[in-house]
């Protein structure tokens, strides 16, 4: 059953919102921004023009709302096929599946998040205390409106770069565009939901929970990396030692101390495996961490 055409553009948009609602929310926060910018500039391009005719004369250049979602749907996949990095090959058994992690690109990536997030993570909790504290102290005075309204602009634009960094190293969908909010509406309007948009406050928790969180990944993956390689280095420095290569490289307070040579095999067997799950962890706190913040950033289709 066809949708009535639709008289403004809100109702143009909730169309649209209607027509994606099984899509990925980050795929409808980008439909419904752009929609939503391309018919306030026409809007704006043609004063004389009330919103009814403008809405029926643009179904037939951008599209109906069922026609612009099926434009998205199509074009996601396309895009999303291009920019998928390539797939490891299949590995067989347990031990292939163990030890196949190390081609998986996601593995790396998602390590290489887990480094970065306590930088991240400072910056975001530094930003919602300070913004958080500052609006307070303002709030009893006229520019304590611009400066929450400031804070609250800087948390969307972080939750943006948030996302993308999400995206590219993790490989969760989110949005590309900015959260639309009601452009038609009046200031008062608009700074009200902002206020009432349960996003808002997610996005400010998950940018609060990211300074513990990125220090619990750092920690985890520097003392992984660092307990696993001095394995690894100190069984093969043991190794040779033992077969009479000479190294004053090897001296700890001028003396060479190794455990039993048998051992020193073990050792480095043990590092090259924690090297592994070090992958295989990384990969699933990857794919966790990518669901966190989908949840907590992305606006629903439903709401």
């Amino acid at each position: 059953m066809t949708a009535a055409t639709p008289k403004t553009i809100p109702e143009y948009l909730e169309q649209l919102r209607v027509a994606l609602r099984n899509a990925d929310p980050a795929l409808v926060q980008d439909a419904l921004y752009d929609a939503e910018e391309y018919l306030r500039s026409e809007l704006a391009e043609n004063p004389g023009t009330d919103e009814a005719t403008l809405l029926a004369n643009i179904a037939t250049s951008y599209g109906a709302p069922e026609e612009v979602a099926d434009i998205y749907r199509d074009t996601e996949v396309q895009v999303s096929q291009a920019l998928r990095t390539p797939p490891p090959r299949p590995r067989r058994g347990l031990l292939g599946q163990f030890f196949g992690v190390a081609a998986d690109p996601r593995a790396w990536t998602a390590m290489f998040y887990m480094l970065l997030s306590l930088a991240t993570g400072i910056v975001y909790f530094t930003t919602v205390v300070t913004g958080i504290s500052v609006s307070a102290g303002f709030a009893i005075l006229v520019i304590g409106i611009p400066v929450v309204i400031l804070f609250i602009g800087l948390v969307r634009l972080l939750s943006l770069v948030e996302g993308r960094i999400v995206e590219v190293l993790l490989g969760e969908r989110m949005p590309r565009r900015p959260l639309y909010v009601g452009r038609g509406q009046p200031w008062l309007a608009r700074i009200g939901a902002m206020f009432t948009d349960p996003r808002t406050w997610s996005t400010m928790l998950y940018m609060l929970l990211m300074m513990p969180l990125g220090t619990v990944y750092f920690t985890l993956v520097v003392t992984a990396l660092s307990v696993s390689l001095g394995l690894v280095f100190g069984g093969i420095a043991g190794l040779l030692h033992v077969a009479g290569v000479p190294g004053d490289w090897m001296l700890v307070d001028g003396v060479i101390v190794t455990p039993w040579p048998g051992v020193l095999p073990l050792l480095v067997l043990v590092g090259v495996l924690g090297l592994f799950v070090t992958l295989h962890v990384a990969r699933g706190i990857g794919m966790l961490h990518g669901q966190l913040a989908k949840h907590l950033l992305v606006k629903t289709a439903q709401h």
